[in-house]
C-alpha cells in the first residue's frame, strides 16, 4: 500500500513539474504569437497581458516599435529567426510586444507615455510592472547593412532581468 502511496506522489510530482514547464512556454508563446506589426492590435492591452506574463515569470517586456513598411524592422524580425541563441535567451528572459507604427495607425496616445523615437525600429525595455528602464535606438545594434550579432546579444543581456542567486 505505502509502496503505490510513492509511486502515485512519484507520478503527481513528474505531472505537475511537466504541466508548469509547459505553461510558462505557453504563455510566452501567447505574447509572442504576433509576429507582425498590426495596426489593428491594441498596443495597451497587449501590454497588460504582457506584464501578467512578465510578472508570473520574473521576466522584463520589450517593447518593438516598427512596422510592416520598414526595413530595418524586418530585418530584426529575420535577425531573432537566423540566430537562435539571440532568440532563445530573448524569449526567456523578456515577453515581447510588437507596438505598430504607420500610415494606418501610429499608436499615439500609447506612444505618448514613452521618449520620442527618432528611428524604426525602435525598442523599449520595462519591468514587469510596465515601468520603463531604457530606449534604445536600434542603429546602436547594426553593422553595415545588417544587425549585430554580439551587439544585440550583449543589449539583451544587459537589460534582461537579474536572476536572484
Amino acid at each position: 500500500m505505502m509502496k503505490r502511496f510513492l509511486y502515485l506522489a512519484a507520478f503527481l510530482l513528474i505531472a505537475c513539474t511537466i504541466l508548469s514547464a509547459q505553461t510558462k512556454k505557453a504563455d510566452t508563446t501567447i505574447a509572442a504569437a504576433k509576429e507582425s506589426f498590426d495596426p489593428k492590435a491594441d498596443p495597451g492591452a497587449d501590454l497588460g497581458t504582457a506584464t501578467a506574463i512578465a510578472t508570473k515569470n520574473h521576466q522584463n517586456i520589450l517593447l518593438d516599435v516598427g512596422g510592416e513598411w520598414c526595413i530595418w524592422c524586418r530585418r530584426l524580425d529575420k535577425f531573432f529567426l537566423d540566430n537562435a541563441d539571440v532568440s532563445g535567451f530573448l524569449h526567456n528572459n523578456y515577453v515581447v510586444v510588437k507596438v505598430n507604427y504607420s500610415k494606418e495607425n501610429e499608436n499615439k496616445k500609447f506612444l505618448a507615455n514613452y521618449p520620442t523615437i527618432p528611428g524604426y525600429p525602435h525598442i523599449f525595455i520595462l519591468d514587469n510592472t510596465g515601468k520603463l528602464l531604457h530606449s534604445e535606438d536600434t542603429g546602436q545594434l547594426e553593422s553595415g547593412d545588417h544587425h549585430d550579432h554580439d551587439k544585440v546579444f550583449a543589449f539583451l543581456k544587459e537589460w534582461a532581468p537579474k536572476k536572484k542567486d
